[in-house]
């Protein structure tokens, strides 16, 4: 298992669009990925499990993978997050 934080740079924080982003991204992987904003868990995997975290602008998330391909996943989302997820 690997996780990492990472600060959310979008303007919107993850609405519908880079919440898809967020997800398709993800789906490549064969890797449980997950994060944890304060108390909750969301499936990175899932729209609405990540458009019900409610993450704004500013808030740090932990991502965490857990499976063969754990460390390209990583490396992939927070890259993709850092990158402001397509805005």
């Amino acid at each position: 298992m690997v996780r990492q934080k990472v600060v959310i740079k979008n303007p919107t924080g993850l609405h519908l669009r880079p919440a898809g982003i967020l997800c398709k991204a993800a789906m490549q992987y064969k890797a449980l990925i997950t994060f944890t904003f304060r108390d909750t868990t969301a499936n990175a995997k899932s729209v609405l499990s990540v458009l019900g975290a409610c993450i704004k602008c500013g808030d740090e998330i932990e991502l965490i993978c857990e499976g063969e391909d754990e460390k390209e996943a990583l490396a992939a989302l927070v890259n993709a997050i850092e990158s402001g997820l397509g805005e």
